[in-house]
């Protein structure tokens, strides 16, 4: 394991994302133009929901920063429901001072889907790149939507979901068929480029993704663990995410609360 990587481990998921939420709220004191990359799913809900508090209070400030979601379903308008436009309008930018003309997420739609994530791409290099990356972790060890046998290496781009994570996502669409096969993603190359990278996960159903993740060598089964190979990222885990991590990394750990 990359002894770079800086692991905190809390009792619980709340904990968890208080200690993400002010993360991204100091960041955003220290510097309010800040490019901020946002994962969405389940985890960073609570994340998003402090953030909310924490701007309502008139403590921090969106209206300077720019940001860019990871993935984007294939075929769903931005406001489908279940697009990942729609979640993060309806988890955060909708209650927040952000600028809507600075949050970007992947065009699912394009006519033309290559030349959209070519253009991401570029959108992210004119921007100065991403100086914090928030991700979450699938349960066979996808960061974003970068599927086990993923490119390294990899940009921006159109990929096949695999059966694994359609059935996990199901439960978001009233019927199994209905959710897309394709999405477009961030490529693994692209992620680590970022400045700070910090991967939130919670419960013992991520367990055993976590603990291939951080103790095995980087390798094509586990995408999440090529972030060994980069300095500047931060695992944080509740009790259960971590429950499969050997004794000597849990030692070698920061417990939060």
């Amino acid at each position: 394991m990359n002894q770079n990587i800086d692991i905190r481990i809390s009792s619980n998921a709340d904990s968890a994302a208080n200690f993400v939420a002010s993360e991204i709220a100091n960041l955003l004191k220290e510097n309010p133009s800040v490019t901020l990359g946002l994962a969405t799913g389940g985890t960073p809900v609570e994340v998003y929901r402090r953030l909310v508090e924490i701007n309502q209070r008139g403590d921090i400030s969106f209206a300077d920063c720019t940001t860019f979601n990871l993935d984007e379903y294939v075929g769903l308008e931005p406001d489908h429901d279940q697009s990942y436009r729609y979640f993060m309008q309806k988890n955060l930018f909708d209650y927040v001072d952000v600028n809507r003309d600075r949050t970007h997420v992947p065009d699912g739609v394009a006519v033309d889907l290559q030349a959209a994530c070519s253009d991401y791409e570029s959108r992210i290099k004119s921007a100065g790149g991403i100086d914090l990356q928030l991700l979450g972790i699938g349960m066979n060890g996808h960061i974003a939507f970068n599927e086990p046998g993923s490119d390294p290496n990899g940009r921006t781009s159109v990929v096949e979901l695999t059966d694994n994570t359609i059935a996990a996502n199901s439960r978001f669409f009233e019927k199994a068929e209905d959710v897309p096969r394709q999405a477009v993603t961030l490529g693994i190359g692209t992620i680590i480029e970022a400045d700070r990278i910090i991967l939130m996960a919670t419960g013992s159903n991520k367990a055993e993704a976590v603990a291939r993740a951080l103790v095995s060598e980087p390798n094509l089964d586990s995408p999440a663990s090529y972030l060994q190979t980069k300095k500047n990222v931060t695992f944080v885990l509740d009790a259960e995410a971590a429950r499969l991590l050997p004794k000597s990394v849990i030692e070698a750990s920061v417990l939060i609360t």
